[in-house]
């Protein structure tokens, strides 16, 4: 059976796909299907045509798959937030897990790995602790808002449909957020919508209100407000800080971000305190750390706490050992092993997380962390002592191949690879397979109801690599 363009066929999905869309095969043809599991029976129409592969968008569900589950966001489906919320959780974490075999296998053409299955999140709701919001001149309808006369299509502020840039949902709620955060959402829109200041045009790239970004503290349940701005103009953003401040005595915080940048990024060219203090602190275990409103820390709190004790574990520490840590953020990680170590260095190239990490080695009482600011590709060469371990904690790109071949040279016993991309993954590790056997490899769940996935890996240098 040939697939063409445009055409309707029924569909029965046997498998899911890395980035979340169903597989179905016609005569060992994938057919990749959006918003579909294994074991539905769907009727589709073909919307691409590829050499190797076709995309289809569903037109009917036949027979909905036991491993479904009635969503409970009035989103799911359209939201960018979370497309996985009609899969069964227990069925998202077996997924996961074989996402990253089949990344480790078939991109990093390495056998026989074990990864274990993956750690569940403690909450599958409300566990995000930064929530960024958009604001917008267009805003995207939901199918029963269509043709509706009473509602504004010119201002929007929530979550992108997914292939879409300039339109946005009005979200009045996200579940991946604790629930006051969605009434403080809600007091920002009302204000927003009554100031008669326009929203930012995503297109026009004229306007003033940007985004809205919400930090929540979850050791102490305390909250930040961040309002991201094209201008300054304080008289109009102050009685929205002191409204907030006012109503809810957990918000601790509220900043302005100025930003004139014409990219969709949520991070200010300066900042204004409008109240507060122009930080809040959240710990992980017994670690307590600053939180500022651009500074990186990992968005589940409570998963991270699990995703440092596997790093610990993996690193195999006595106390004496030197470590090195390349991609160190703001030290979290160092912080974390610092109780376990003789010494541990941290790599980093962004200046404020370097000031960040120094911070929280201070407030923690940690002596025996350092941190280098720079590239690592040139900073590791002048690292003249072998660590005996070493973690390796990338943005989704992976590393260099030019710090691969650095680290390699540098030989430590025992690395430890902290990775929130399989396919990179894969792919790093294929060029280190050779010098160093992948003893196992544990997957931690940090973002239910999406598709993606923490990993962390367990190596050792190859006795073979000493000769």
């Amino acid at each position: 059976m040939t697939v063409k363009k445009k055409e309707e066929i029924e569909l029965s999905i046997s498998d899911m796909a890395f980035g979340g869309k169903g597989i179905a095969r016609v005569d060992g043809f994938a057919v990749f299907v959006d918003r579909t599991v294994p074991l539905d029976r769907v009727r589709v129409r073909i919307v691409k045509k590829k050499k190797n592969y076709a995309e289809a968008r569903v037109i009917k569900l036949m027979e909905p798959s036991p491993f479904r589950t009635n969503p409970p966001c009035p989103y799911s489906g359209f939201c960018g937030g979370c497309k996985w919320q009609f899969l069964k959780y227990d069925k998202q974490l077996e997924y996961k897990r074989q996402h990253v075999a089949d990344s480790i296998e078939h991109i990093g053409l390495v056998k026989d790995v074990a990864v274990r299955p993956a750690i569940p999140s403690d909450l599958i709701f409300g566990y995000r602790n930064k929530m960024e919001f958009s604001c917008s001149d267009k805003r995207w309808l939901l199918p029963d808002e269509l043709g509706r006369e009473d509602i504004d299509t010119s201002f929007a502020i929530g979550l992108h449909v997914p292939g879409t840039f300039h339109k946005v949902l009005d979200n009045r709620v996200c579940l991946l957020q604790p629930d006051l955060g969605n009434k403080i959402l809600d007091d920002v829109r009302t204000y927003i919508k009554n100031s008669d200041v326009p929203v930012y045009g995503l297109r026009t790239h004229v306007g003033f209100w940007r985004f809205l970004m919400l930090r929540h503290s979850v050791a102490y349940d305390q909250w930040m407000v961040n309002i991201i701005t094209a201008t300054e103009d304080r008289d109009v953003v102050q009685p929205l800080a002191d409204l907030l401040m006012e109503k809810y005595p957990r918000i601790v915080s509220v900043v302005n971000n100025i930003t004139s940048r014409k990219a969709g990024v949520a991070v200010g060219e300066y900042e204004i305190l409008l109240g507060g203090e122009p930080c809040i602190k959240d710990k992980i275990g017994p670690f307590e750390f600053e939180i500022s409103a651009n500074s990186f820390f990992q968005t589940n709190t409570r998963a991270a706490e699990r995703l440092y004790r596997t790093v610990k574990e993996y690193a195999g520490l006595s106390g004496g050992e030197s470590v090195i840590d390349l991609y160190s953020g703001t030290g979290t990680i160092p912080v974390w092993l610092s109780d376990s170590v003789q010494e541990i260095i941290g790599m980093e190239m962004v200046e404020s997380s370097v000031a960040d990490a120094n911070k929280n080695c201070r407030n923690n009482g940690v002596s025996n962390c350092r941190f280098i600011l720079g590239d690592i590709k040139e900073c590791l060469p002048r690292i003249t002592k072998k660590p005996d371990v070493m973690i390796i904690d990338p943005p989704r790109v992976g590393m260099h191949k030019d710090v691969v071949k650095q680290v390699l040279q540098m030989a430590p016993q025992r690395i430890v690879y902290v990775s929130c991309n399989p396919a990179t993954l894969a792919r790093d590790l294929a060029m280190i397979k050779d010098e160093y056997t992948i003893l196992e490899v544990q997957p931690v769940d940090m973002f239910p109801h999406t598709y993606h996935i923490e990993s962390v890996a367990k190596l050792e240098r190859k006795l073979s690599a000493e000769k």
